[in-house]
This record gives C-alpha cells, structure tokens and sequence, in this order.
C-alpha cells in the first residue's frame, strides 16, 4: 500500500462528521482540513489509534473547540474509546487549563454520553482522600521528576509562596494522577498535550518532556503527538514543542 492508499484508508477509519453546513459553504477548505489531518498528520503520527484520540481530545479542550470536540468525542466512542477514558482526560485537564474552561465541555461530555445510553456518573477512578493525597502526590512527583528535583523545589520557595508547590502535590498529582482508568504513561502523555496547546510554558513543557521519558513515553512517542497536534494548533506552537523535545531528548 503506497503513502496515498494509506491516507485515504486513515480517513475512511477514523474521520468524524464536519458541519454539513460548511460541507456546503467551505467545501474545498474542508476537504484540505480533513485530508492533512486524517491523511497526511494521521499517517505520519505512529501513535495508536486510542492514543491518538487522546491526543486529540486533549487538544480541542485546551483549545476551547466545543464543536469539533462533540464531533470527535462521538467517533472515539465508536472507536471504543471507553467513557471513562474520555472523562479521565477532561478531568487531567482541569489542574493544567482550569475549571473555567473544562466546566462547560464537563456538561456536554455528559449530553454526548446520555444521547449514547451511557449511565451516568460512571464508576469512581479515585483511589485517595484528603488525607493522604498530599503524600501519594508527592511519591508520584518523586517518581517522574526526581527526589532531589522536587525536594529542591519545595525547599527554594519563596517565603509565603509555599502553597502553590504543596497545590501542585495534593491537586494536580494527589488528586489527578492517582485516579485510575488512565496509565502513568496516557496521563503524561495528555499532559504534554495540554501543556504544548497552551502559549508561554516552555519550562513547564520542558518538566513534561522529561517527566514523559521517565514514565516510559520516547521521543517518537512526543513526536508523533505533536504530529497529530499540528493541524489543530499550526506551525509556531508545534514547531516550539519540536524544538524543546529535540533539546531535551538530545542526549
């Protein structure tokens, strides 16, 4: 099968209904969107076809594309993306993009999967409590950064300023990452998505580089994300991830 066959089978398989209206209107746009995305971006990115939606989905609720996400999030769940897959990486999000953007993709992530006869709440993914959320944050922190890395961190902050790294152990990592229905490596992995779609957090991006290559994602692995990345967010913002994954895997 030759590159183009290839493209053409990519796009059969997992291409989600655009606006029929636009279908009209935009047509030859359309047909180049769908064609570099679902052909070309598609074919290239070796990542599979569930990461790749991860991927996807994660990119279109950093960037706030409440339509194209609907579209996508119907034609994950006929790929078998598991509801509890799609929820976990809304909820990933929240610690990285903030309540104020996620709340609204929470209400209609639910719309979707009651028009889809999915139960609702699914089944809890947590494993901590308030308790002991700080400690397992930390030994999750510990693990991908480094023990030396974060005690650093902990023990150079600034005076009145402490709670913001005790936040990032008890909420991003205590509450987020010891859920279940997600991998180490699938949560790095949207976390690296997320942070890549955001503007500014190169060193937080570069944390995550390293912190993706410590819990087993490679190079090629952050590669093939930022390829399928690119027709959502274009050149400049995929172009800096490149280069801080190339400074950061360089040895």
């Amino acid at each position: 099968m030759d590159y183009n066959e290839k493209a053409l089978e990519s796009i059969k398989e997992l291409n989600p209904d655009f606006n029929l209206e636009l279908e009209t209107t935009d047509q030859e746009f359309i047909e180049l969107f769908r064609n570099f995305l679902f052909g070309e971006a598609n074919v290239e990115s070796k990542l599979d076809k569930r990461s790749k939606f991860l991927v996807i989905l994660a990119t279109l609720i950093t960037n706030q594309s409440y339509k194209l996400y609907l579209k996508v999030v119907k034609t994950a769940l006929n790929n078998g993306i598991k509801p509890v897959e799609i929820k976990e990486v809304l909820y990933q999000s929240t610690a990285y993009i903030g309540m104020s953007k996620v709340y609204d993709f929470l209400d209609l992530t639910n719309k979707i999967f009651k028009d889809e006869n999915i139960s609702l709440p699914l089944e809890s993914q947590s494993t901590t409590n308030f308790e002991n959320r700080r400690d397992e944050g930390y030994r999750i922190q510990c693990d991908y950064f480094g023990k030396e890395n974060i005690d650093a961190m902990f023990n150079n902050a600034v005076e009145g300023q402490e709670h913001f790294n005790e936040f990032l152990a008890d909420y991003c990592f205590g509450d987020f990452y010891t859920r279940k229905g997600l991998s180490d490596q699938d949560r790095e992995l949207i976390t690296f998505t997320f942070i890549a779609n955001l503007r500014g957090c190169e060193n937080q991006l570069r944390g995550h580089t390293a912190g993706n290559l410590a819990v087993g994602n490679d190079k090629d692995k952050l590669i093939s994300a930022i390829t399928i990345m690119l027709p959502f967010i274009g050149f400049p913002r995929t172009l800096n991830a490149v280069a801080i994954v190339n400074e950061i895997c360089s040895d």
